[in-house]
């Protein structure tokens, strides 16, 4: 742990915030030379208040050994800002975190077109709808998503990232092995799988109001740019479309319907010249094109935008339905029958290559993901891809532990009688 303690010791004192920690860490030189110094090298550096002085003299570290055990347990990645690897677009910030927590494979978010897409939790369907299709667009055309996973418009971002096979990121309010909300603790974990989870907050921590507010600026940090779909008057989303203007970053939004509650605040940033309005994942892409030339590419929205259409089924008369991957009892999987079943050799024209390699491997019940992937032999990406694509069809349904099954018809003669 060595040098490492330090970090985590300033990072996790209550009362001192990111802003207070990296100027103390810039004026002493490293964490450690802050966790040694004296009272009146505090006061001299003329940093800190009373209370963050008082902060200051707790110099234990037993909450630091906690936490280093429960990284190693859960396989959480710390990161420190002097990390080599520790992202400069975030590290630019006012207040970037002193520490990072990381689960998953984070990209070199320098050199990709990361695009922050975000919205309310009582979304409509259009809303919904949107999220989904400018995520796999932007995804389909070479950009990857950031978000929240909160429910909603966050929660639809990051399925349609999934859905068109990529490496979305999301950014937590809490430590990184809470799952909030708890429906979406399969899609966490998904994400955890291909992509990568992000919190500045140990694990642990359980959610507060005032984390997610401070979750918000690590979002727009990272990305080149941020998505606004649907924001009510008085909305998490434009907290974050804030930050990110504070941060120099380019702000879009979807317009939405303008008798809509939940589209007020979105589209006075578009009334206040604040924000560009974008209705496909190449509006967004295309202001990023020369400078990632490698990695996006034209026209994206025109071949992504009819799949994404064709593959979303969202209730029209439901004001806030998101089809999650929610974790499903023991008792639903095992009452599958009672489903309405689907004949799927019908049904096989619409399927994707990927899809039919899933469906074809899905011969018994309860299936864990990890065999479905081995026995598929596709890259986890692709196949996590398919099972939401699967799900969000009707075409199987998930069970406790990262199970899933299949929904097809027993009735051979009904069957038969189909083709």
């Amino acid at each position: 742990m060595s040098v490492l303690k330090y970090w985590l010791w300033l990072s996790t004192l209550h009362g001192i915030g990111p802003r207070t920690a990296n100027k103390l860490i810039d004026y002493f030189g490293s964490p450690k030379s802050v966790y040694f110094a004296r009272d009146k090298h505090y006061l001299e550096s003329g940093i800190c208040e009373k209370s963050e002085l008082d902060a200051l003299e707790n110099k234990s570290l037993d909450k630091v050994s906690r936490i280093w055990r429960d990284c190693d347990e859960l396989d959480i990645r710390i990161m420190t800002i002097h990390d080599a690897d520790y992202p400069q677009r975030l590290a630019n910030i006012y207040d970037p975190p002193v520490v990072l927590y990381i689960k998953g494979r984070l990209p070199v978010i320098d050199e990709e077109a990361v695009i922050a897409m975000v919205g309310t939790r009582g979304a409509t369907p259009y809303g919904l709808r949107a999220t989904e299709r400018l995520a796999y667009e932007v995804t389909r055309g070479g950009g990857i998503i950031v978000s929240g996973l909160a429910e909603g418009i966050d929660t639809m971002a990051i399925m349609g990232a999934l859905r068109a096979g990529g490496r979305p990121l999301a950014v937590l309010g809490t430590g990184i092995d809470i799952y909030y909300p708890s429906k979406n603790r399969l899609l966490q974990e998904d994400v955890a799988r291909v992509g990568a989870l992000i919190s500045e907050y140990p694990p642990g921590t359980m959610p507060a109001r005032t984390n997610f507010p401070a979750r918000n600026r690590i979002i727009s940090g990272l990305s080149v740019g941020v998505t606004v779909v649907e924001a009510p008057e008085k909305s998490g989303a434009l907290i974050t479309a804030a930050r990110a203007l504070e941060q120099g970053r380019d702000v879009f939004v979807v317009p939405g319907n303008i008798d809509s509650p939940a589209c007020k605040g979105s589209n006075e940033l578009l009334k206040d010249n604040c924000a560009l309005a974008v209705t496909s994942g190449y509006d967004i892409l295309r202001e990023y094109e020369a400078a990632y030339p490698q990695k996006l590419k034209s026209g994206a929205e025109n071949s992504s935008a009819k799949a994404a259409d064709k593959a979303l089924k969202v209730p029209e008369n439901t004001a806030s339905a998101v089809p999650v991957l929610q974790e499903s009892t023991e008792k639903v999987v095992d009452n599958a029958e009672e489903l309405e079943y689907i004949d799927l050799k019908e049904q096989l024209k619409n399927l994707s290559e990927d899809e039919l390699s899933v469906v074809s491997v899905m011969t018994e019940r309860d299936m864990h993901i990890d065999d479905i992937i081995d026995l598929s032999g596709r890259e986890p990406s692709r196949v996590l891809s398919a099972l939401t694509s699967l799900e969000i069809k009707g075409y199987a349904v998930s069970g406790r532990g990262r199970r899933y099954t299949l929904i097809v018809s027993k009735d051979k003669d009904k069957s038969e009688s189909k083709k």
